[in-house]
């Protein structure tokens, strides 16, 4: 169901006054809008006479032969069908009493509307996992034998398959298929979904299980997150002589502990079984009650800490900010440790005084500890934090926090822009350039950036974007809308002038779609853009010099190890000194590929048209090549699979191959790897970072994730050790992604006393990006690229819609981008880019072509119904609609 063709858009639910009262009639309805793939439109229930719903509360309802979630969007007296009262049927339960207020509403019609997607599937993004459950179908090898045990259980023409030696033989190769994948998993059992998407036609082959009686289809019931309760002792009499030593031992144990506590915790330290507690709260000296448990994620416990004093431009910036009182956009363009943060923390501080909560979203859970921790110090249990690394539990406990309505400070990832805070008096976004903020999957394919800016709007609060080197969209968006800010005067040109290609396109992000899918551009009010600048780091520091060695010479000078000499001699300092780096390479695992020296084979994921990566575990353990984008793993052959030679050599450096090449050639440098390897357990992130804080290593190497606004004071070293992993990439934003990159990973280093030093290994000395980030120059950066763009009408000059379609047939999603480009020509005022395959064909066993739409931001034209392309789509093959998109590779 999509929002344009909702006949009752936008819905508003009604407001909790409105709500029915009970014992005015004896039959009461209510229409829902149901959590079901292909649902359309609004569905009537019966209210059981023990539930009072209001609109916008959270059910459980009855949907087919399934329990599905559903949102209560309005209550009627009489029911709105042609059905006999008598078979409509009744609500199942209410998983969460409602929290939709109008502006809430407003935001998720919006983004429903602007990134083609059912309304339901937002409200999926912005509820925590498990509020709307939903049953599904499994299916499962009756009584987890094998095939030849269960030969003769089918109903009718099963007898064949008993009396064969090979019971499998008579099976389509389909239907093979599907029995194989459930007898390899443990449990026997998959859910239909998952063998839909593993085994092409998958339903013939179950339904032709299930006429073998090979397999059985049954409904798992949905599994929804509820509050923790657990048992809680409390004293309630005093102690008399009726009672057994044993019994006021016990009791005096809860007595010194303030008479309360949790009984598995009294059963611990008395040694005892519940019985005794039982018996005791019988005779009346103790009650046994179940209370709430919060799940929340437990930081370390941190001393308290003060407003830090401000340097002349922090000051300026928060007085600014302080200023505004109603939306308006602030763009913080502060160098890498001017201090950003600090102006965040005073910005909060006099808000939460006034029963106000604030917002503040980071790119990457990695960056939410080391953030958090500040802001706990400042704000103690305040601050919460919410991302996908959190259990469901926790999640969901977090989510109702936030609904209390009591003053808070809110930290997360991308989706905790729709945290339901109810008095929001600021959003922040910090490292807002980062494409982290965008969702490429699943739908909706919404960037927090821009969801941020129209949730500011509707909650009537100021929105700061910070950042050391900004999107070029906001960049162009602050420059077209003539923002004015404290330090803007280093930014201007002659006349105090922002210089511009063109100030008078608009950025993508300065449109706004409604529910009837016409987009209407948002007027910018006076004083609604404010651009504050902060040129210099704390104390003056100055920003650490970058020093470029080109590795064709060092290769010329008969130096082939992937470190430069210069790079060699800045590491072996580190010790002698007692000083830290970091060491940023460009992807993880041990090579890039393996590859035959004999024929040339390179061994490939089966899966994937992509290399295998070479993952060194440990010492003495099984060599493993992984697949990157599956996770498909097999050990290392010893033997090309090709030509069995056993000359196999590995290529290209990952985290593993430097790690390993460090302890090498720097035997006593202490190392800490820093990547989506080592970091997947929960807590990794803080439990590396600790160790590296404490002094426990002296290099940390590491990802992209060692660019996003660490800060460490003590590393006064940061070497690349190959920046044309970056450079070459096919994608017209590489350049931009580079620059951003470089320039914050060297903004690591030189935070502390000590000055820092940048050193960037590269095969390309002369590329513009190269010399941008030499200088640390954003703005002649900004201004080269952004010719560019707008020679070529790419964002944020133009607007680009980039259609993924994916299927496990090749031939099939072929033809379909075929049919789907075919259809979309006929229009003029947009261009068509494709169909063509993407840049990686096949992953997963699913084959990937694309289609990107090209228009101007100024006219936006008459865009395609979005349900007649989908119609064209048969069911084997996924579309995805991604508007305004990050990565188009």
């Amino acid at each position: 169901m999509y929002i344009n063709d909702i006949n009752l858009s936008p819905f508003v639910v009604s407001e909790p006054s409105e709500s029915y009262k009970s014992g005015e009639t004896v039959n009461r309805w209510v229409e829902v809008l149901v959590d079901c793939p292909g649902s359309t439109g609004l569905f009537t229930y019966r209210l059981p006479a023990q539930l009072e719903i209001k609109p916008g509360d959270i059910l459980s309802v009855p949907f087919g032969a399934q329990q599905l979630g559903a949102i209560a969007i309005r209550l009627l007296a009489q029911p709105n069908i042609d059905l006999p009262p008598e078979k409509i049927r009744e609500v199942e339960d209410i998983v969460s009493v409602g929290f939709f207020p109008s502006a809430y509403w407003e935001l998720l019609n919006r983004v429903a509307a602007y990134y083609y997607t059912p309304l339901i599937q937002v409200i999926r993004v912005a509820l925590p996992p498990g509020l709307l459950g939903r049953s599904q179908r499994r299916i499962r090898l009756v009584g987890g034998r094998g095939a030849g045990e269960q030969g003769s259980r089918g109903a009718g023409g099963s007898g064949y398959l008993l009396a064969s030696a090979d019971p499998l033989a008579f099976l389509t190769p389909t239907a093979r298929q599907v029995w194989e994948l459930l007898q390899g998993q443990p449990a026997r059992d998959y859910s239909f979904v998952y063998l839909q998407q593993k085994v092409k036609s998958a339903y013939r082959g179950i339904r032709e299980l299930l006429r073998f009686g090979l397999v059985e289809s049954y409904l798992e019931p949905p599994r929804l997150t509820r509050p923790k309760l657990q048992k809680a002792v409390t004293l309630t009499g005093t102690i008399d002589d009726d009672l057994t030593t044993r019994q006021r031992e016990i009791l005096e144990v809860l007595r010194r502990r303030g008479g309360e506590l949790w009984q598995n915790e009294l059963l611990q330290i008395c040694n005892a079984s519940s019985s005794i507690l039982k018996t005791l709260a019988q005779k009346g000296y103790i009650v046994i009650e179940e209370r709430e448990v919060l799940r929340t994620e437990q930081g370390p416990t941190l001393a308290g800490d003060g407003a830090k004093a401000l340097t002349t431009a922090q000051a300026s910036a928060l007085e600014t900010i302080q200023t505004l009182d109603e939306f308006a956009e602030v763009l913080l363009h502060g160098v890498t440790g001017s201090g950003k943060t600090e102006v965040y923390l005073q910005a909060i501080a006099p808000l939460l005084n006034q029963g106000k909560s604030a917002l503040v979203l980071v790119p990457e859970i990695g960056l939410t500890p080391q953030l958090t921790d500040r802001f706990r110090a400042r704000f103690g249990n305040k601050v919460s934090v919410y991302h996908s690394a959190l259990s469901d539990g926790e999640r969901y406990d977090t989510w109702r926090q936030m609904l209390t309505g009591e003053p808070q400070v809110v930290i997360g990832t991308r989706s905790a822009v729709f945290a339901p805070l109810p008095n929001l008096g600021l959003i922040i976004l910090d490292e807002e350039h980062d494409s982290s903020f965008k969702q490429d999957s699943p739908i909706p394919t919404y960037h927090a950036r821009t969801v941020a800016q129209w949730r500011a709007e509707l909650e009537n609060c100021p929105l700061v974007l910070g950042s050391a080197t900004p999107s070029l969209e906001t960049w162009v968006s602050m420059r077209s809308q003539g923002s004015r800010g404290a330090g803007e005067q280093g930014s201007r040109g002659a006349g105090g002038e922002f210089v511009t290609p063109n100030s008078s396109l608009l950025t993508p992000n300065s449109s706004l779609l409604t529910p009837h899918s016409s987009r209407a551009k948002r007027p910018a009010t006076a004083n609604s853009t404010h651009y504050l600048s902060l040129p210099e780091r704390i104390n003056s520091r100055p920003l650490p010099p970058v020093e470029i060695v080109d590795m064709r010479q060092e290769l010329q000078q008969g130096n082939r190890s992937i470190f430069s000499r210069s790079l060699q001699t800045a590491l072996q300092e580190l010790q002698e000194r007692k000083q830290q780096g970091i060491l940023f390479i460009h992807r993880r695992g041990h090579s890039t590929f393996v590859s035959c020296r004999s024929c040339g084979y390179v061994l490939e994921c089966p899966h994937c048209d992509v290399s295998l990566a070479y993952h060194h575990t440990e010492e003495k353990a099984p060599e493993l090549l992984r697949c990157h984008y599956c996770n498909y793993a097999r050990s290392h052959p010893k033997f090309c699979p090709d030509c069995s030679s056993p000359y196999l050599k590995f290529f290209g450096s990952g985290t593993q191959r430097v790690t390993q090449e460090l302890a090498r050639q720097f035997p006593e440098l202490r190392l800490i790897r820093f990547d989506s390897d080592t970091t997947r357990n929960k807590g990794s992130h803080r439990t590396l970072l600790t160790q590296f804080a404490n002094g426990e290593a002296d290099l940390l190497v590491g990802t992209q994730m060692l660019t996003k606004g660490l800060d460490l004071p003590q590393v006064t070293l940061v070497g690349v050790v190959a920046a044309d992993g970056l450079l070459n990439l096919s994608d017209y934003r590489a350049s931009e992604r580079a620059f951003q990159t470089l320039t914050q990973v060297a903004g690591r280093a030189g935070r502390g006393e000590d000055p820092g030093r940048v050193i960037v290994q590269t095969y390309t000395t002369e590329h513009q990006v190269i010399a941008a980030v030499r200088s640390h120059d954003y703005q002649s950066f900004s201004q080269a690229e952004l010719e560019q763009r707008q020679a070529l009408n790419y964002p944020p000059y133009g607007r680009l819609i980039l259609l993924r379609l994916s299927s496990l047939d090749p031939i099939q999603v072929q033809n379909t981008a075929q049919v789907i480009a075919t259809a979309l020509s006929t229009e003029e005022e947009f261009e068509i880019l494709g169909p063509a395959p993407a840049s990686i064909l096949r992953v997963a066993n699913r084959y990937r072509w694309q289609i990107l739409i090209k228009f101007a931001p100024d006219a936006l034209p008459q865009l395609p119904d979005w349900e007649e392309v989908r119609s064209l789509c048969p069911s084997s093959v996924s579309l995805t609609i991604d508007v305004d998109p990050i990565n188009i590779m």
